[in-house]
Order: structure tokens, then sequence, then C-alpha cells
């Protein structure tokens, strides 16, 4: 790494050439396949990144220029650029660096992101503070073609038109998000990638007119004087130009020297600023470039071949599925009986499992783009007219919807059916996904129903109840990861929980969706210990049996509650909150007491699910522990 290990901070790559900046391309490229072929990550966004942020970093000066990326998961070049090579190594493990831009972690990560289409909105507030302060540095965000898709980021142009100088907008333009493109915007900006048109008819027209003796300089003018319709017709760059922004592009951004003349033009231009760049996604690794949605988020892998190293092992006679595959299969078995229904997906088509029914239901297969709120409203409008939507999703993305589920679908009590992947920890990706708050915030919604399965067979019913099910909306909260094999045991019943054990113990361990692996074998740890519990499976978060409060609050002496959520409004909130309910109506003088295994509060890092569990205090040796330390005192 003859270039790449004289690397300390972002001005260290000033004192290369074009040809050695070329150099410095190549060996990050080869640094960052080999880091990310052992630890797993984001390769293939990071990739199709690399000229332009050696570009931003040599014609800018940061911290004090604001370079700020949009989602993050592409800044590991960045991260590289700004002393942090070895540290890369342990990028997205437990204990070392994050996977997207954190300031405790270099004075270069300006904003922390995780989530898409907000650079733009955080540039304009870094341009405003400047001009509040009266300082003189430039402010650049950068946005993927894919963040667009959201409403946000035309929030954000709208309120930065016309407004500010030095405030630059990068638009880095792989034709992706993480699946395709899809909408408007996405055909929009296809345009700008064959459209050299409008500027050869340009130059034509003007060096013809230009010839005419006497008149031609006059007409040249006349003419740029009427461009605009005209650009109107066969550029589309003109609406951002509409906006208030300066469009510059579209360019090669795998070409040093065009990125560092685009820059230099950018920094002499009044207001605003759009600098379009064409960039290809996985560039540089065959494998990656052939397939970008693969390489996305990658695991190890063999970088000879590309092959995912887990994949190469011998398959399983009968080997598990993921939660997420569960939901695509079922919804399409679904679909296929009932006609009504609907799958809708946020730019996630694969990774929320619904390629298959998005093949076999095009016609009943919607994907809206990185637009979370408009997704729960249109799913609002569906449902109104008699339509069945299923609207899979992240947990962690379902929160910038609140309000949309809140006001336009639970104000209604509308039979939406949300699904809600990822729910719980969900491991490398850090505290902006973690699913950990879905049960606080959903199940306080009056109408809203909130279902949580311990296994994949208990997810297929829930879904095909919540199928038929048209009093309100339902949501189905379920865990990255592989099914645990569990069968669902007696039926779904609005509401009812299921008993795995009723015994005549004074405890019992009230388990919540995935949490009841564990808390099986919590129960095997204190029955060797000859401590007896009985077990629940709690099923609905919302509603809650009124007789199942009633047996808590008059048999027990301990309830344990095991929810893969925050504490603090979660399911132990919910269940003390009506145990006291029911000991004050029913004048019970004596009520258990009640622990809560969850999320306290505090935002969760990054690693592997069980390294953060053991770290939490949450796997099931130490929660084991916990029991007894409690009973005993």
């Amino acid at each position: 790494m003859k270039y790449l290990n004289n690397i300390e901070k972002p001005s260290d790559i000033k004192k290369y050439d074009l040809f050695e900046l070329r150099q410095l391309a190549r060996e990050i490229r080869k640094y960052l396949i080999d880091v990310t072929s052992k630890t797993g990550g984001h390769l293939s966004s990071n990739l199709g990144v690399v000229e332009l942020t050696l570009a931003l970093h040599y014609g800018f000066d940061s911290p004090k220029d604001k370079i700020i990326w949009d989602v993050g998961h592409q800044a590991y070049v960045h991260k590289l650029l700004s002393g942090r090579m070895e540290a890369l190594k342990s990028i997205r493990q437990f204990g070392g660096i994050s996977g997207f831009p954190k300031k405790s972690e270099s004075e270069h990560d300006i904003f922390e992101v995780g989530h898409s289409s907000t650079s733009i909105s955080a540039g304009v507030g870094f341009a405003a503070a400047r001009d509040i302060k009266g300082e003189n540095n430039y402010v650049i965000s950068v946005i993927g073609d894919g963040a667009l898709t959201g409403g946000m980021s035309y929030e954000a142009l709208n309120n930065a038109a016309r407004k500010y100088n030095k405030f630059i907008v990068v638009l880095n333009d792989n034709q992706m998000s993480i699946d395709k493109n899809v909408g408007g915007m996405a055909m929009y900006l296809d345009k700008f990638r064959t459209g050299t048109l409008y500027n050869e008819v340009k130059s034509d027209v003007e060096t013809t007119l230009g010839k005419i003796p006497m008149v031609g300089d006059s007409i040249v003018k006349a003419v740029r004087g009427v461009k605009n319709g005209v650009k109107q017709l066969l550029i589309p760059g003109m609406f951002f130009e509409e906006l208030g922004f300066t469009y510059l592009g579209p360019i090669d951004g795998h070409d040093m020297g065009k990125l560092n003349i685009l820059i230099k033009q950018a920094k002499k231009v009044e207001g605003p600023v759009l600098l379009h760049v064409l960039t290809t996604k996985g560039k540089g690794y065959h494998h990656a470039e052939k397939d970008p949605h693969k390489f996305h988020g990658v695991k190890p892998f063999d970088k000879s071949n590309g092959i995912f190293r887990e994949s190469s092992n011998i398959i399983d006679a009968e080997p598990k599925k993921s939660f997420s595959t569960i939901v695509g299969d079922t919804l399409t078995d679904i679909a296929s009986i009932k006609p009504n229904v609907v799958g809708i997906t946020a730019a996630m088509c694969s990774g929320t499992g619904l390629t298959g029914f998005a093949s076999q239901f095009p016609d009943r297969f919607f994907d809206v783009g990185i637009a979370e709120q408009h997704a729960v409203t249109f799913s609002a409008g569906l449902a109104t007219d008699g339509i069945k939507p299923f609207f899979v999703v992240y947990s962690s993305f379902l929160q910038r919807a609140y309000d949309q589920v809140l006001h336009d679908v639970c104000i209604q009590n509308l039979p939406v059916v949300f699904c809600l992947d990822r729910s719980g920890l969900v491991g490398a990706d850090g505290e902006t996904h973690q699913g950990v708050f879905d049960l606080s915030y959903l199940s306080h919604i009056p109408n809203m129903t909130v279902m949580a399965p311990k296994s994949g067979d208990e997810l297929k019913e829930m879904m095909h109840f919540a199928a038929s099910y048209y009093d309100g909306p339902i949501a189905i909260r379920y865990p990255k990861g592989l099914d645990n094999g569990y069968k669902t045991g007696k039926s779904i019943e609005l509401g009812i929980e299921e008993w795995i054990k009723d015994e005549a113990s004074d405890r019992v361990l009230i388990t919540v969706g995935s949490y009841f692996e564990r808390v099986m074998k919590v129960s095997e740890l204190l029955h060797n210990n000859n401590v007896h519990a009985d077990i629940v499976n709690l099923r609905f978060v919302s509603p809650i049996n009124d007789a199942l409060i009633t047996k808590l609050a008059s048999k027990y002496k301990y309830v344990y509650v095991f929810e893969d959520n925050m504490l603090n409004g979660g399911v132990t909130s919910i269940i003390s909150r009506r145990i006291a309910k029911e000991k004050a109506i029913r004048n019970i003088s004596k009520s258990p007491s009640v622990f809560g295994f969850g999320i306290d509060d505090e935002f969760v890092g990054h690693g592997q699910i069980d390294e953060l569990n053991k770290s939490l205090g949450l796997d099931s040796k130490a929660m084991f522990d916990t029991i007894l330390s409690l009973e005993r005192n």
C-alpha cells in the first residue's frame, strides 16, 4: 500500500498528483475487498464512491468544510482517509468501529446517520448555523439517487432554494438504493445518463449562428434568452435549477480529473449547487459490479470467487428458513386465495423477502421507494377501499412513519397489516437499525393490535389470522435471522396467550416473541436447580387478555417478563400497570414482584446479536443468575 499507508488525515492526499490519486484509488479498492471479505460489511456502495470521496477530500478542507454523508454505509473510504485504516479491520465488530459515520470516532465524521434522505436537511442546518456565526466554510451534502425517493430530501431542497452560498449537494447516481430504484425520480434521472442531446444541440446551434455576419452574436444572445424553455424539454436538470440550484453534470464519477475540475467550478458558483455524479456500484470488483445488491451488505466471503463462506458448506437436508423468507412465502400463499391482498415495500423487496411475491403478483406488489410515510398512508387509502394491504418493513424504518400509523391508520381503525422485520436486536448495523422501540411506540396507540411470534410456524399462523382480521390494524413483529423450528401449538385467538407450562409454581416467565428459545433455556437452568416456573408465550402485546392479568395478580409471587424491546413503555411497563390496577380494583392484598428483562434507557451499539445480549446481561445464563439473585434478596 505505497500510497494508502501514508494517509493519516484527509489533507494528506493533496500532496498527490492525478496519477498518484488513481493509484491510491486502486489501493483503496483492494483494501476494502480484503477487509470486508474477512469482516463482512457494506462493500458495493463503498467501491462505487472511491474516486468521489477522494475528490471531495482533495477539493475541500475537512473538518472545516463539512462533508455530510446520506445513510452513511458508503463512508468506509472516508474512514480510511481520516486515519482509520487499521481500525477498519474491526468495522461493525463488537468493540470495533461503526459501519456508519460516528462523531466519537473522528472530527471528520460531522453528522451521525444510518437512515436515508437526511443529508440535505442536515446540510441546510449546517449552512444556516455557519451563516449565523459569520463563518466562511463550505457545506457538502452527499446523497444517492435512491435517497431522492424519500420525501424529506425534497423538503430540504425546497428549503435550501436560492438561500445559501457555499452549499453543495452531490448527487451520487448509481441507479440503486439497495434494490433497484423505482418511481418517477428514477425515470427522471435516467434521462441524465444518456441525455447528451441538449448539450450537443446547443453547441451546434450556437456555433452555426455565431458564424452569421454582423447579426450572429445577437441571435445567439436571443437564443440563450429562451433556452430555459428548451432546457425544460430536453434536460431534466432544470428541475433542480427551478428549485434555485445551479446544476452541474452529469459526469463520470470515476474520472478523478473531471471530478476535480467540476468541484473547482462548483466552488465558484454563487448560491446552492447540485453536482451530479454518475457512479457504478461495486466498481473495481467483478462480482460486486455484476451483482451489486448481493454485495451491498456482505458476510465474510472468498474474494477470489465472491462466494460467501457459509455458502460453501454442505447444505442441510432441511435448511432453516429466515423469518423474512417465511413472511414472503406466506404472503404469496395468502394472496393466492385472497385476491384483495397486496404487498408493499419501501425499497426493500428482497431484504423483506417479497421477491417471490413480486414475481407472482406484479399487479398487487408496490415498491414505493424510500418513502415509509407515503407507504403507510398509501396502505390506508387501499384499506379504506376494500383492499387488504401488508406493508412489510424493517422495524427501525417504520419509526419514520409514526404519525401516519397513528393518524391515518389507527384513528380510522383501518385493517392494514404491518409486518415488522428486524425487530429486536439486529447486530452489526448498530444504534440506527436496532428494532427495540416498536413494542413501545405501537402498543400504546388505540386500535392497534400487536403480535409477536415465538417461531416461524407461529409467524405463518399470525399472518393468516391477520389476513382475515378486519376490525382494525395489526402489527406483527419478528426478528432478524433463522427460524428456531418451534411449532405453533394452540391456535391463534385475538388477545389470548399460550401457556407452555401451567403448574403450581409461584413464579412465571412471560416470553415475548424471539425470547422464547432463551426463556426455555432459563427454565431448564432453573429446573436443574430445583426452581420451578410456569411459562407463558404472550403472543399478543396488545391487547393482553384480562384473565391473564387477573391470574398474574392473584396467583404468582414473581412475574418475569422477557422482551426484545425497551423496558420503558414496553411489555413490562404494560403488565406492571395492569397488575397494579387489578390489585386496586379487586382489593388484592398482595401482588407479585414484576421484573423485566429487556433494554434499559440506552442506545445499543453494534456487534453480533449474541455478543450484544451477553453485554446487556440478556443471555440465558445471565438471566438465570439474575432470577436467583432477586429471589435470594
